[in-house]
This record gives C-alpha cells, structure tokens and sequence, in this order.
C-alpha cells in the first residue's frame, strides 16, 4: 500500500492514504495498528482527511516499511482493535454541536421575521410539551415547568428571538451533558471489559487451558472460585455462588446449578462450574456493561444526587420571585428578567458533568472508578486497611525454597504443588506456578475434583490419597495433618522472615515452599504521603504470620497491623470502623479480601490481584503502582472542590442577574442570554481536567486523540 508523507520532522511523520477519507473502522485499525509497532510512542488517525501522525523512536526506514504493509482487511489487524473505542461516539456528537450552531445562526442571520416566528413557536411545542407533562401528569413543578414558563412568556410578549436563544442555548446544554455522559460511561465501560486470555477447555474428561478465541459455541468450558465466568453459558455440572455485581449493581451471591444460565463477566465466590458455551467471545459484553453503569445508582455520587433534588426544589421559589417582581414593580419586563434566570438549570449541568469528568480524568490516570459515590468517600475517608500480600508487598512473590519431609524430592513437590495451585489465580499460587515453569517441571493433570477453601487452602486426591495446600492453620489444624518423626527440628529451622505454604499427602507434611514477599520499594513514600493527604488511621492486615506481618508494618510505617487474620475479619473490623463513625477505604488484591473490599465505603483492587476482587472492588489500580493512590485521593478532593465552587458561582452569579433585571439595568434577553451562556460555559469548564498543569493536559489530550 502507498502512502504520501505530508510534513517530517526527527521523530515525527505525517503521512496520508490514497483514499478521501477512513471509516471509523479503517481509522481504528490504521491506529492501533501503527500503536503495536515497535518504537511508535503516539499515533493519532484523522478519518475525515485519511491523516496519520505517527511519533517514533528508531529507524525510519523500517518503520515505513511496516506502515506500507497495513491492510484494513486483515483479521490479525482487526484483533488488535478493542469492542468499541468511542472514536464514533465522539465524532457523532461533535457533528450534532457544530449542525447545532451553524442552524441557528444561519436561520438568524438569513431567514425572513414570519419565517423565523413559526420557527421559534415550532421549536417551543417540545419545551411546553415537556413542561405540560411535569405539571399535570407527574404533578411536579420540575426544571421544564421553568423552561416552559419562560419561552411560553416571550412568546406571548412577541420576544421570539429571546425565545430562539434560550431554546438554542437549552438545547446546546442537553447536548453537551449528554455527550460528557455518554463519553465518560463509554470510557467506564470500555475499561472494565471482560480481559480473559485463556481458559479452560474440557475435553474427553481432560482439561486444557487454552485461548479465549478458539472457543466456539458448544464447547464445555471449566471456572471455579475466585474466576470470572469468561463466556455466556449452561452450567451443565457443579453448583457455584455467582456474584452478578457487574450485571445488577447488585453484590449478593446468587446460587447457580445445573441448568442455570451464567453470564460473562459475573464471579464465582464459591464452588467451581463446567459451563456450555452459548455466546463466543465479545458477542455482548460491552453492552451489558454499558447498560449496568447507565441503570445503576452507584454512577451518582451525595452531591450529585442533591444537586438533582435541590434544583427541582428551587423552581417554585423561581416562579414565585417572578411573580413577586411583577406584582411589586407591575413591568413584565424586570419580571421576565427573574423568570430567565434560574439557578437549577446551571445546577443540573453542571454537578453530573463535573462528577462524570472527573471519572474520565481517573480513567486517564489508570484508575476505574465505577461511580461518583466512590470519589466522594475518597475524599471524605480518615481510614484507610491495606492487606499485605499484593499490595504493601509486590503482586509477585517468589519461591526461594522447598523444605522437604520424608525423603520426598523437591522437584516433584513443587510440581505437585503447581499442578494444584495453577487453577486458582492469586499472587502466591502464581509464584508456585512460575517457580516450576522456571525449573522446567511439567504438571500435567494428576488429581481428581480441586476443593478450594477461601484463606485456608486446596484439598485434592492423588493416586487414591488426599493431597492439601495452604497455611499451617488449614494443613496442621484443620486437615489434623502430622510431622513425620523426628523432622521436627528441620520444621523449626525453617526461617520465620518467609512466607510458608505447606504440602501434606496422605495425612503427613511432605514439605514447605518458603516464599519471599519484597515490599513494594515505594510503599513507605506512598504510606508517609497518606498520612499528609489527611488519612488519620492506616492499618495493616494480614493472614500472614506476626513476624513476617510486624516486619512488613514496621518498614512501611503504618499506625497498626493485624496478623493471622481471617477475611471475615478484615470485613468485621472494616464494619466496626464504620459504625464508629469513620469513612474506610479498603485495598486488596486476593479472594480472601473480597467480603472486606464489599464492606468498606469505598474498596479499590490491585490491577494484579484475583479477578473476583477487581470485580468486587469500586475502584481498581490498572497500573502496578501504589502512587496511584495518592492521584486518587487528590482527584478526589479537588472534584469536591470544584462542586463548592460551582455551588458558590450559581448562586451568586444568578443571584447578580436577577437584581440587575429588577433594576431595570439588562433585558430580558440579556438575562436570558447570560444566564444560559454562563450554564454552557459552567459546564464546560467542569468538562475540563481537574489537575490543570501542562502535563496532565497534555496526558489528557493524548487520550482524547488516542481514543
């Protein structure tokens, strides 16, 4: 394919295609096809003009060399484009702005006065209708009971251009906070997507893990706790606790048997399933989830939803102020100034587009956010519970040791132990995991039905006897496992710094994986900054042992820790806090910090951790970085600060309007004209990032382009 370069500078290309203009979809997969070459930082893909800009590191050469080689029609192109990527949304709606404006103005400026009467009384049948409904069918005097009022009135007094303006500038709000709306729910919805890689394929009794793209339709597919259910399907054998959070807003389990429809992208918290595969991948995923952010109450947040009650609520005093004007002055026109000016319009816009972008802003920081609520507990939270494992530490542990009892080989041990832990996703099993993948030891399936026991471990069967994992609580306590004679000492030698996972077979300890948990090198700063930001109470808890937990607490600089604790525990202390008073924010990444994370005023999960817990969580960190947190927390509190400031702004701005209309200074029009245009330019600076510095900006606008 040939391409025509444009402009050139180092590190930067132009280029254009032999056609008029992309698709939506050619645009998309030029752009995210240039995105996977190697040394291409920034790509951005102009439909209207077929334009490319391309910004690179690396040979030149090479690079156009690829270029050449794009073929809109090639299925390992169209792979690399996501479900949807808003590139159309936002197209459609800067066409609906700008159709918007050239129309009024045009007809202003061209049409005859009759011709732009009927026009105005036209356009005003929608308003009054609206108007009409709210008062006699839902008996309520609402934001349209206003907008009505007030265009019915200048239409009666022969005002049809202050009529065409308000109608205009009403118009030109609704789109614009509907186009923030959409845009931000897009953003949401496209983040939280379903990312399932691989699963597990069963076959002729054999299961075998396998790409997410090669299932079709039909094929019998293996989840079990902790999983996200990948595709739509039968549960054709097992029974499970489905947790339909993602579908309903709602988070209590739902029990789900043979025949049971499951869904994708909801979690199993208990049991483990065999699904047929109704819906291949993608079939309707994005849609559901875009239904379940827009129906869901938890996209408000406190003052957002006031915002709503106290605009509606301050119409009649609107009305009334306007009649009083009349009776006081007898001049319908200061009158009219009062009606022209509201304080519920600026107030309706302006909160959910402030709370929507400023979810959007996070979504830039790599940070989903699923409801304004949760930015608002943010800023208000005193308390913050970190679990360790994940979070304090890093999301990936490593094996440095395999204890072994009774002669047992350690190469054989870790490879049992990997075949166990592999069907349970979480920071630790992956560590088991990799450390015989490292040692090039192959697990095969050798066990019989896996039984998962949340925060204490795994019992199977091997060659007719039962073989546990987990904590010395589960193997020793619970499974009334023993030490085989006189290994005691070499139980006692093992090093208290490490975290333990103990293998037992047939009733006996066989050996202990010792595992390292480096803390996160910036855990310390972040904790320390915390402590700045306003955060009274930092705790830390921990399944794991007092010495590995004081260690790690001691380091980090948190004000208390709680080891050995179960995750019902965590919940329990989360809820006392609560009833004390305090605003909790909980952080985890494991199954075991699912109940706490549902617990808290606002739960965040670790981009790392196990699905259930991103799933469960308000907010997840798709980014390996604890700094995160502190962004969070300052988004937050500045997006509470921008909502005082749009109060104080409305109310004393149309406050200003109103006594100069009953001072006879402006007209209605002009009343009209400020007050709305003052709305627009509300909601448009509530469209803008809360973090104003250059770079943040300049973040923002990449991600614009980008999408």
């Amino acid at each position: 394919m040939k391409i025509v370069i444009k402009h050139e500078i180092s590190g930067r290309i132009r280029f254009s295609m032999p056609k008029r203009r992309f698709s939506f979809e050619e645009a998309d997969r030029l752009q995210y096809y240039l995105l996977s070459l190697d040394g291409v930082e920034k790509a951005i893909v102009y439909e209207r003009s077929a334009d490319a800009v391309v910004v690179y590191t690396g040979d030149r050469d090479k690079l156009l060399s690829l270029i050449t080689k794009f073929d809109a029609e090639s299925e390992d192109i169209k792979a690399l484009v996501p479900e949807n990527t808003g590139r159309e949304l936002m197209a459609s709606y800067k066409e609906k702005l700008l159709t918007n404006v050239v129309v009024h103005y045009g007809c202003k400026a061209f049409l005859p006065s009759p011709i732009k009467r009927i026009k105005a009384i036209v356009m005003a049948t929608k308003f009054i209708y609206k108007g009409l409904v709210s008062l006699f069918k839902h008996r309520k005097l609402e934001v349209s009971v206003l907008d009505a009022t007030a265009i019915t009135v200048s239409l009666l007094t022969g005002d049809y251009e202050t009529a065409s303006s308000v109608m205009f500038l009403l118009g030109v709000g609704d789109l614009l906070e509907e186009w923030t709306h959409k845009k931000s729910v897009d953003d949401l919805a496209r983040s939280m997507a379903l990312k399932s890689d691989k699963v597990w394929l069963k076959k002729d009794g054999i299961e075998v893990q396998v790409p997410i793209s090669q299932i079709v339709p039909g094929d019998q597919i293996s989840v079990r706790v902790g999983s996200v259910i990948p595709l739509d399907g039968t549960v054709i054998s097992g029974e499970a606790m489905v947790n339909q959070a993602t579908l309903t807003g709602e988070g209590i389990p739902v029990e789900k048997k043979e025949g049971a429809y499951v869904y994708a992208g909801t979690v199993i918290e208990e049991g483990d399933i065999v699904l047929k595969v109704e819906k291949a991948s993608g079939a309707t995923r994005y849609e559901k989830i875009i239904r379940m952010i827009e129906e869901s109450e938890q996209l408000k947040s406190g003052v957002e939803s006031r915002a709503e009650h106290l605009a509606d609520r301050l119409v009649p005093y609107t009305l009334g102020g306007t009649a009083l004007a009349y009776l006081l002055t007898r001049n319908v026109t200061k009158a009219l100034s009062v009606l022209m000016v509201d304080f519920s319009c600026a107030l309706k816009l302006s909160m959910p587009v402030t709370v929507l972008s400023a979810m959007r802003e996070c979504q830039d920081n790599h940070l989903t956010v699923k409801g304004g609520k949760f930015l608002e507990a943010i800023a208000d939270a005193d308390t913050i519970v970190f679990d360790k494992t994940g979070t304090l530490t890093m999301a990936t542990p490593k094996v440095v040791d395999v204890v072994t009892f009774s002669g047992n080989d350690k190469d054989e041990m870790l490879r049992i132990a990997a075949c166990l832990e592999e069907h349970y996703p979480h920071s630790i099993a992956n560590a088991v995991v990799a450390e015989a993948a490292n040692r090039g030891l192959e697990h095969n399936e050798m066990h019989s039905k896996v039984e998962y026991v949340v925060a204490h471990g795994i019992a199977s069967n091997i060659d007719g006897q039962k073989v546990v994992i987990g904590s010395w609580h589960f193997v020793m306590e619970d499974e009334k496992c023993i030490i085989p004679e006189g290994e005691e000492e070499k139980l006692d030698n093992i090093s208290k710094q490490y975290s333990r996972l103990f293998l037992a077979i047939g009733g006996k300890l066989s050996a202990v994986i010792c595992l390292e948990d480096p803390l996160r090198p910036e855990a310390p700063d972040v904790i320390k900054k915390l402590h700045k930001a306003g955060f009274k109470n930092i705790v830390m808890m921990t399944g794991d042992s007092k010495h590995t937990a004081k260690r790690v607490a001691k380091k980090v600089g948190v004000d208390a820790y709680y080891a050995e604790v179960l995750p019902e525990e965590k919940a329990g202390f989360v809820q006392k806090e609560r009833e004390k008073g305090h605003t909790v924010v909980m952080i985890g990444d494991g199954i075991n910090d699912s109940p706490a994370l549902s617990e808290a005023d606002c739960g965040i999960a670790i981009s790392e951790g196990a699905q259930l817990a991103r799933q469960i969580a308000d907010v997840m960190i798709s980014e390996d970085d604890l700094y995160k947190l502190i962004t969070l927390k300052e988004l937050s509190v500045l997006l509470m600060k921008r909502i005082r400031f749009n109060y104080r702004f409305v109310v004393s701005f149309n406050m200003g309007l109103i006594g100069l209309g009953l001072l006879g200074t402006i007209a209605p029009a002009t009343s009209a004209m400020l007050h709305n245009g003052s709305t627009i330019a509300l909601g448009l600076h509530s469209m803008t990032n809360l973090k104003n510095d250059a770079s943040d900006k300049s973040n923002s606008e990449k991600e614009v382009f980008v999408r």
